[in-house]
């Protein structure tokens, strides 16, 4: 699949029974792996089933075998860079690596986004991006990494500006509140919990006629223009800021 057109894949066996534990556990893993660079946690996970051994160990027990090898990992570091006094705020895929359990945004929106292989061929590469994607936090890592794919892989193909620029609402939507921006019933739709406890007449006011102010959701439009639409969902978050 590509942007927020999605594949799917049928995988046909005879009998449950006759599979092995592994198998399936390796297929269970390949049908959860659904998600944008899912091909790392996919890796980590066959890991596991494979048997990596334990950090200190011959093999694996414990925690590790309980939550998997890569959250086991990101958890430790964490927890060692807290015991050390070290300063949370890190940069890329430091932070993806570093801060496991910091609260994501879901974003669904009908926009191919994505590093295509023809502009990055190397797939280790694309992974290794993918992952300082996930870690970004802020407007100024996401401009520093547009800056470095330009001046390393050349001008940005449409899916990889769509790509930077949902980067860009994630950073709004942390800052906010947003739990998640998504299309229903040709709408767009940002869902905060956060509205709950805040003056939405206030909100309905400075929004005006372009969105409509609910209970735990702002919605808006999902224009033809796709400009149009994009524009209003920055301006909103934006809003949302005060």
């Amino acid at each position: 699949g590509r942007g927020a057109m999605r594949a799917y894949a049928y995988l046909l066996y005879d009998n449950p029974r006759r599979l092995t534990e592994t198998a399936r556990r390796r297929l269970e893993t390949i049908m959860e792996a659904s998600e944008l660079g899912a091909g790392f946690s996919l890796a980590m996970r066959d890991l596991e089933i494979r048997g990596a051994g334990d950090i200190l160990g011959t093999r694996q027990h414990g925690h590790i075998a309980a939550i998997g090898f890569d959250l086991y990992t990101r958890l430790l570091a964490q927890a060692v860079r807290e015991l050390k006094g070290e300063d949370a705020k890190q940069t890329g895929e430091v932070a993806a690596f570093l801060q496991p359990l910091a609260p994501g945004v879901q974003i669904t929106l009908p926009l191919d986004a994505y590093l295509p292989a023809e502009y990055i061929p190397d797939p280790d590469l694309r992974l290794r991006l993918y992952r300082r994607l996930g870690g970004v936090t802020t407007m100024e890592q996401v401009d520093e990494l547009e800056r470095e794919l330009v001046d390393r892989f050349g001008p940005l193909p449409a899916a990889v500006a769509n790509l930077l620029y949902q980067l860009r609402l994630k950073v709004l939507a942390l800052q906010v509140g947003v739990q998640a921006i998504v299309v229903e019933n040709n709408r767009l739709v940002l869902r905060s919990e956060r509205l709950e406890r805040a003056d939405r007449r206030v909100l309905q006011r400075r929004l005006g006629q372009r969105a409509h102010v609910e209970r735990r959701r702002v919605w808006l439009p999902l224009r033809e223009d796709e400009t149009l639409w994009r524009t209003e969902l920055v301006w909103v978050l934006e809003k949302m800021g005060g």
